[in-house]
């Protein structure tokens, strides 16, 4: 038996097992990818993150490149890759988990390369499982390309005319921005726009929001309350400047749609010959068959990753114990204490175990 297993193998699980190996606790990652970084180089070619190199690393290993500028998501692909590589870390790739469930002393987890069972289990998975497309587009006509966000690459996958872009967050301002070029581009927002600057005085907005505290802002704390109840931000003027050119045009909610036209909340509707749906993601965890974990709700029950079954973890979710717990340069502070966690728990059980005094 293990004594953990991690599952997922981006930033999450492998800042995860850093930490984990730094204290000497044997462990094991497996992901269903087919190669390290996949998570990341199978999203749109044009992605570039809004959070500097400085700030977009995990421990103990620095990514390449200026550390002030901006990386592409082939970058961090790369720079995952390198770094399980640089520790050495176990990993079985290509192994999908089908379920996990608990057993006397741990739990044990059904893969599509056999059965695996460790004491305890870091979920690692991250928030994007499934991605959601509103029930409006099962009646737009087979005449108009649609694409979810997550199948997006480039604008050679679109056929030639309009694009509607549905949802305002910072993949669909990217990809509307990118869009723009060729194409005559209408973005649907659901909510008032805000955006922020990358950069203010030649540093990184994320430097200043590090300093304040932004970042670390625990989930129960008056300031975490409070930047959770914020509008998400767009970071980048390049959306806001295109849509003064007129080069893209802004409408709101996108309320029914009938063939090719789709109608807006406020009356407006235009033609679309392709739609990126930019809207986002649900969890699953319905792999997870484990009595008692999820609420009335199905949610996860847990307080800063440590849940209610003892022996099992999760990382990397939003706001899981602050404002920068899904971000790539900052989940190492979830798992610095998880891997803590683990070290004075196993340590626990080998106290108590028979036979040591």
């Amino acid at each position: 038996m293990l004594d953990v297993l991690i599952i997922g193998t981006g930033q999450a699980g492998l800042a995860a097992a850093y930490f984990l190996k730094q204290k000497g606790i044997p462990l094991m990652l497996i992901d269903k990818a087919k190669a390290l970084g996949d998570s990341w180089r199978n999203r749109y070619d044009s992605l570039q993150l809004f959070t500097p190199r400085n700030y977009s690393r995990l421990p103990g290993l620095d990514l390449p490149g200026d550390p002030n500028g901006l990386p592409t998501k082939d970058e961090v692909a790369a720079y995952l890759s390198e770094y399980a590589l640089t520790f050495d870390f176990p990993i079985q790739l290509d192994t999908e988990v089908k379920s996990l469930t608990s057993i006397p002393r741990g739990f044990e987890v059904e893969t599509s390369r056999g059965t695996i069972q460790s004491k305890n289990v870091i979920v690692a998975t991250g928030p994007f499982h499934k991605p959601y497309v509103p029930a409006i587009s099962q009646s737009i006509s087979n005449d108009t390309t649609q694409l979810h966000s997550s199948a997006y690459r480039n604008p050679g996958q679109l056929t030639p005319g309009s694009v509607l872009v549905v949802g305002a967050g910072n993949s669909g301002a990217q990809i509307a921005v990118e869009l723009s070029n060729d194409f005559d581009v209408y973005l649907s927002a659901s909510n008032q726009l805000h955006f922020k600057p990358l950069y203010i005085l030649g540093k990184s907005i994320f430097w200043y929001y590090d300093k304040l505290g932004f970042l670390q802002a625990g989930n129960h704390t008056k300031r975490g309350k409070w930047l959770r109840q914020q509008p998400e931000q767009i970071y980048g003027y390049q959306l806001k400047q295109r849509l003064k050119e007129g080069k893209i045009k802004l409408f709101p909610r996108a309320a029914s749609a009938e063939s090719r036209t789709v109608f807006f909340a406020d009356d407006h509707y235009i033609e679309a010959d392709n739609i990126i749906w930019a809207t986002g993601f649900r969890p699953d965890f319905s792999w997870i068959q484990i009595n008692h974990l999820f609420n009335e709700h199905q949610e996860i029950t847990q307080f800063n990753g440590i849940s209610n079954i003892p022996g099992l973890y999760f990382i990397g979710l939003p706001w899981l114990s602050c404002r920068g717990s899904a971000l790539l340069g900052w989940v190492q502070h979830d798992a610095r204490r998880i891997a803590e966690y683990i070290n004075n728990d196993l340590k626990s059980m080998q106290l108590f175990s028979p036979g040591i005094i």
